[in-house]
């Protein structure tokens, strides 16, 4: 049975919050369906977070749901965001969280971009 996504997502997440104006961010890159902005809680030298404008809590929701401009100004959004911080000069890791038990924190679907420095294995075992 599908799941339906639009019962879970919470618009008083702290990136619904920010893409209202009601909580300040350092944007890096805004288009028509995403914005990118500055972690403020970087993990890396460079820590870029790239989200839709919609109202979608993961990945999986987004790309059940979502149209396909929103999908192809997200994926664009992201490599032009690394390429405005310059991680796409020296390699950067891309990574989205969904779900609890892959510690998804925020119900609104972000990817993060890491880079300026080496980022060493995908998982600790």
């Amino acid at each position: 049975m599908p799941v339906d996504h639009t019962k879970a997502y919470d618009d008083t997440n702290i990136l619904a919050r920010v893409l209202r104006g009601e909580l300040p961010s350092k944007p890096v890159l805004e288009t028509e369906h995403s914005l990118a902005i500055h972690d403020i809680n970087p993990q890396a030298p460079i820590h870029v977070l790239v989200m839709p404008k919609g109202a979608y809590v993961s990945w999986d929701d987004f790309s059940a749901r979502a149209s396909d401009a929103e999908i192809a100004d997200f994926t664009r959004a992201i490599g032009e965001a690394a390429r405005q911080v310059g991680a796409s000069a020296q390699g950067y890791r891309v990574l989205a969280n969904t779900g609890k038990r892959a510690h998804q924190e925020i119900p609104h679907l972000h990817v993060h971009i890491f880079g300026g420095q080496p980022l060493g294995p995908m998982l600790a075992r």
